[in-house]
Formats: structure tokens, C-alpha cells, sequence
């Protein structure tokens, strides 16, 4: 079974997706520490010939070291100006209106104040969208209790996991774990993904933005457009070679 885990992330960008579409289970490590004006709180979306930040605001005066699953969204500033810009730069995409309004109402209407509870129902959404039926699991529901590589394995051992499925980046923290892994017959291999190109409205192309510009401006193609960008996963120890 390929397993993959990642921090619940803020209107995520495709590759996140990518990763979920290939993986018979994806786990959202919700209860790791909070980083602000980082991807849990924020994404882009595509403004004219540039990208730009969409934040979910949240408090964190006085609140250091609080976990994901424990944040909180100021209510105060969210989400009408976000969807204001949100409508202001995607109403002339073709697929605006197949999308925008439930997406409206499932911000308008989100009754949790935890931004966890948010970027997961979110999330969510964008996978009934997709058509992506791949199991969620959320990681504080687990047993598997520790740090880095440690908890990761025992999350796998959990789940009955023999393969992990992670983001090139993850490469460096996972190479000074790997006595982890390989004590307990975990293979590793590292997802491969290039951006693919899709019309946008207004050129030029610019990847790295949140799935909402590839909805609004793909619909239902979004799935394929999203698997196009998949070449092979690279075993851990073909990087090490």
C-alpha cells in the first residue's frame, strides 16, 4: 500500500493533488506546529501577469508554539474580502460560475473557527471536483506518537503501509531518517511531477498557483491536465546514487 502525508495546506497548489490522485491513502498531519504566513494559511492565484497571496487570517498574538489543528481564523477579516478578489480576477474564466458560488457558499457558511477544519473541508471539495476518491485519514485519529521520521514510520506501521509516497523537497529531512524507514522495511519513493501548461486568462502562463485557477480555467479537465504532469516516482535510492 503507497501512503502519503502532508501538513493540511490552504487552497492547495496541483502537485498536492498529484500526490493524493497516485496514493492509497493520504494522511493530513494536522496536529504539527503551526508555521504563519506559510502554505497552511495561504495561496496564489493568478492576477493579471503575476501571482498573488490569498491569506486566511488567524491569531497568533500569544500563541506560540500552537499546533495546526489548533489555530483559530479571525473572523473578522474572513473570508468576504478574499472572495471579492477572488471573483474581482477569475469572472471572466470559462468555467467561473461551474465553480465560484458553491465555493462562496462553503466559505459563508464553514461554522468551525479552526483554519484545520477549514483547509480540510476545503480540500475536500476540491476532490469531489476532481473525482479523486482516495481515502483521508487525519494523522492526530492515529496512535503513532513522535517526531520526524520516527512518527512518519510509525504512522506507515499503522496504516500497514510498505511504501511511502513524498515530495521531492521532504528529500534532505528523509535522508537523515532513513535508518528509521529501513529498519522497518519501508521503501521510500519520491514523487517526479512537472507543472503542466493550461490556458489562463490572462497570459503569460505562470504555474505554482492554487487549484482554483486550473478549475476556473479547465472545469472538468483539471483531473487529466493535473495527471499529465506525472512522470516516474523515483526510488530513494536511485537519488542517493
Amino acid at each position: 500500500m503507497l501512503v502519503s502525508i502532508m501538513q493540511p495546506t490552504w487552497l492547495s497548489w496541483i502537485g498536492y493533488f498529484d500526490l493524493i490522485d497516485q496514493s492509497d491513502l493520504f494522511v493530513l498531519l494536522d496536529d504539527a506546529q503551526f508555521s504563519k504566513h506559510t502554505w497552511q494559511q495561504r495561496n496564489r492565484i493568478k492576477i493579471n501577469n503575476s501571482l498573488a497571496w490569498l491569506t486566511v487570517p488567524v491569531y497568533t498574538k500569544g500563541r506560540s508554539g500552537q499546533k495546526i489543528n489548533e489555530v483559530e481564523i479571525d473572523r473578522k477579516r474572513f473570508p468576504e474580502k478574499l472572495l471579492f478578489q477572488i471573483k474581482q480576477h477569475y469572472v471572466k474564466s470559462p468555467f467561473f460560475s461551474d465553480y465560484f458560488y458553491e465555493f462562496e457558499d462553503l466559505l459563508l457558511n464553514h461554522q468551525s473557527d479552526l483554519l484545520c477544519d477549514l483547509n480540510i473541508k476545503v480540500l475536500r471539495w476540491f476532490l469531489d471536483k476532481l473525482n479523486i476518491d482516495t481515502e483521508i485519514v487525519i494523522a492526530s485519529s492515529l496512535n503513532a506518537r513522535g517526531i520526524r521520521g520516527s512518527r512518519t514510520v510509525k504512522i506507515l506501521k499503522e496504516l500497514g503501509a510498505l511504501e511511502y509516497l513524498s515530495p521531492i523537497g521532504s528529500y534532505e529531512y528523509l535522508n537523515e531518517d532513513i535508518g528509521f524507514f529501513k529498519n522497518n522495511n519501508i521503501d521510500i519513493v519520491f514523487q517526479n511531477y512537472k507543472h503542466p501548461e493550461y490556458r489562463q486568462v490572462y497570459p503569460p502562463f505562470l504555474n505554482g498557483a492554487s487549484l482554483l485557477d486550473l478549475l476556473f480555467n479547465e472545469g472538468k479537465d483539471a483531473l487529466n491536465i493535473i495527471r499529465s504532469g506525472r512522470l516516474n516516482n523515483i526510488p530513494y535510492d536511485k537519488i542517493t546514487k
